[in-house]
């Protein structure tokens, strides 16, 4: 009998006795009700289909900006904010540790005017945008709304997401800047901030989309970010918010594979398991509250250099995945994105894959098609089942943070990882062009290239920001977030003041980590 990604036994054949023998309204429900197995909304895409929103970002701000204008052009419906590895580490463009990775991996962001020129044009009263940051999470969203109050929009009116979710830094990607009690006081802030400025915003994105890339199976996906977002719950209660007004705030970032049952299951369990946390766990009794609402993003880490135009496939599939599903929102990746940034014209064709599965296919006329399906319903039983055991292994060790801590979720997630490249290497797992279908002759590809040039040219605009703003002004805002940070205040209002004054990205982390320090692995890696 072979295995899903999960290591789940996969039968050839399915039918009544392999379903879990629940209540139908316990395991299903109705569309848009409890516990939200078959789609958080009663119509889903039968109504309007799913958020179409394409992740950019690269170089300089204008360089972003001119890309974010052709998204729009071509369709997209939702913006989503690639930024460079020095602004994920709260380091400015100018400083010793950014050489060399300015604008790289997306946008360098060092001040309110780089803000300026990213969203130039760009009417933010009317697009959804999210940004995936977290350690820094807090400076970006107060950016945003800055130059949206510059544009006449109030916070009322802006709508989008930021990610903020840095447990799974600890776990799978390495962006963290604070320790973890640090972070997770800045996530409650920022949960209490946007409730009062910012309403309409979701405040994190609860990610398994990382540890999926670092190796995670679908079962650990789903158990170690409903983990995670466990501790998130837990944090804002202490805080003393109240569970069914920031609940609905709340939102999750999943992959998709190219296993498409496996992976529709994954979605309909992570959405019945959420639902049962939050109103039998947390006592939410607004509907709202009790949603697992999710953006997803086809699998990077299944795309190959190796014929790349196969990855038009790949993602196709992944998108189908996600879409069957009951995704909210959706990237494509473009098929370029293992060898480069993705061209002009490789992001405009992974923007028509959606568009292709919304407008062309019947997908979108009935909610939860694979509803009463024999595999996908026994495969969605067996998965939670598996998903709630490892959740429970967490709570054992002490929850998300003492798990973290004592490296469990990345030690299984690294194991995983290690399985499946042994997989590859030996032949028992086919990668198409990799280890089977093998093509020696490929046609040569012209990447998409970041000037290597924009870091000096960064590095003057900090200096002419530095010369030109009120330096005082500055220091006294800065002062006045280490007071808030020493104690018990809200950072947000005292880092959007300095930020207002020009105060750059790296000056505000800096302030930050004086009073909080920084983390540290155990393991010293």
């Amino acid at each position: 009998m072979s295995t899903t990604e999960s290591g789940l036994p996969i039968r050839p054949v399915y039918g009544p006795p392999d379903l879990a023998e629940w209540p139908a309204a316990e395991r299903l429900g109705e569309p848009g009700g409890y516990p939200y197995t078959r789609g958080v909304y009663p119509t889903m895409y039968t109504g309007r289909p799913w958020t179409m929103r394409q992740y950019a970002g690269f170089g300089t701000a204008a360089e972003s900006n001119a890309r974010y204008h052709q998204l729009v052009e071509a369709g997209t419906g939702g913006l989503s904010v690639a930024f460079d590895l020095p602004t994920q580490m709260g380091y400015d463009s100018d400083s010793p540790v950014a050489a060399g990775e300015v604008g790289k991996v997306g946008v360098a962001i060092d001040s309110i005017e780089d803000m300026r020129v990213l969203f130039d044009g760009i009417p933010l009263g009317e697009v959804s945008t999210s940004m995936t940051i977290n350690a820094p999470a807090a400076l970006l969203l107060l950016l945003y709304q800055l130059i949206g109050v510059e544009q006449g929009v109030p916070g009322h009116q802006l709508t989008g997401t930021v990610q903020n979710d840095v447990l799974k830094e600890y776990i799978a990607r390495g962006t963290y800047i604070y320790p973890p009690a640090a972070s997770l006081r800045l996530t409650s802030d920022i949960f209490a901030y946007c409730h009062r400025e910012i309403p309409r915003w979701n405040t994190i994105s609860i990610s398994g989309y990382h540890m999926a890339e670092a190796g995670a199976t679908p079962v650990q996906e789903v158990a170690f970010t409903l983990a995670n977002a466990r501790e998130y719950v837990r944090t804002a209660l202490s805080a003393g918010l109240d569970v069914n007004e920031f609940g609905p705030r709340l939102s999750f970032f999943f992959v998709s594979r190219t296993t498409l049952l496996e992976e529709v299951a994954k979605f309909r369990a992570a959405r019945r398991i959420w639902a049962r946390v939050m109103r039998e766990e947390f006592g939410a009794t607004n509907p709202k509250a009790q949603m697992l609402r999710f953006h997803t993003q086809t699998a990077g880490v299944q795309l190959t250099a190796q014929q790349p135009e196969v990855n038009l496939v790949r993602v196709a599939v992944q998108a189908l995945a996600a879409v069957l599903g009951g995704t909210q929102s959706l990237h494509t990746n473009s098929y370029d994105e293992a060898i480069a940034l993705p061209t002009e014209k490789a992001a405009r064709l992974a923007l028509r894959t959606q568009q292709v599965l919304a407008y062309e296919t019947d997908v979108t006329r009935t909610v939860d098609p694979f509803a009463g399906s024999y595999a996908v319903e026994s495969l969605t039983d067996e998965l939670e089942a598996a998903a709630v055991g490892l959740m429970t292994r967490v709570e054992d060790l002490g929850g998300a943070v003492a798990a973290i801590e004592r490296g469990f979720q990345k030690d299984e997630i690294e194991q995983s990882a290690y399985d499946v490249a042994k997989q590859i290497d030996g032949g028992a797992r086919t990668v198409v062009g990799v280890n089977r279908y093998v093509t020696n002759n490929e046609e040569p590809y012209e990447p998409l290239r970041v000037d290597p040039a924009i870091e000096a040219a960064q590095a003057d605009r900090l200096a002419r920001l530095r010369a030109e703003r009120d330096a005082d002004a500055v220091d006294r805002a800065l002062d006045e977030l280490r007071t808030a940070a020493t104690g018990s205040d809200n950072v947000l209002d005292p880092m959007r003041t300095a930020l207002a004054a020009r105060a750059t990205v790296g000056e505000v982390c800096d302030a930050l980590r004086e009073v909080w320090g920084t983390y540290t692995p155990a393991t010293g890696v």
